[in-house]
């Protein structure tokens, strides 16, 4: 019976080399069924390296994509995004560092963006999240902005430095808090989100 089920499971990794998680899935109930026992191997690492010519540490990577992939189905369950999820190994590998809570939370957070999904977008949208007092993310997506926003943006905090050097002599301090008021207030607008502000 056991036998059987190995024979399975090694049959589910041959055809679905494409599909990592499967591979993971199966490769996890190999090793901790201790299946690899039963065709004469010592540990799981000699079982894979001798059947499947893979590596220990590749062989751990797609046990933890698995667990991702499998924890992540949770939150697409949920969500109105659907059914995406990673498409390989590598663009999980990024997320194999995160509890499961921060992995879905980062996840639809990722989606949320509209971003390509790839393995660089995924290392970059995480390394950018830190997390506010609130415990939300905050996401650095200053490589989102065109030059001349930015350009805009620094000739204004210019304007902020020289007045408080001045100790707001020319420019009151209350005007510059009302004029960040109104530009944040603008930046949330639908309006300006339309094109028409």
């Amino acid at each position: 019976m056991q036998h059987d089920r190995l024979t399975h499971l090694e049959n589910l990794i041959a055809r679905n080399q494409c599909h990592f998680h499967k591979i993971g899935k199966a490769l996890k109930e190999i090793r901790d069924s201790r299946l690899y026992k039963l065709i004469l191997f010592e540990t799981f690492e000699a079982y894979t390296k001798a059947r499947w010519d893979m590596g220990k540490s590749n062989a751990y990577r797609l046990i933890q994509a698995y667990q991702v992939v499998n924890n992540l189905r949770v939150t697409s369950r949920l969500s109105p995004i659907g059914d995406i999820l990673p498409g390989n190994e590598s663009q999980v590998r990024p997320l194999v560092k995160l509890d499961p809570v921060e992995q879905r939370k980062v996840w639809k957070n990722f989606l949320n963006t509209g971003m390509e999904i790839t393995t660089p977008n995924i290392k970059k949208f995480i390394a950018g999240c830190k997390t506010s007092a609130k415990g939300t993310p905050v996401v650095d997506l200053t490589d989102q902005i065109s030059r001349e926003y930015m350009d805009a943006v620094w000739v204004m905090l210019e304007q902020v430095r020289i007045a408080q050097n001045d100790h707001w002599q020319k420019t009151s301090r209350q005007a510059g808090l009302l004029w960040n008021r109104v530009i944040q207030e603008k930046i949330l607008s639908k309006e300006s989100g339309n094109g028409r502000g």
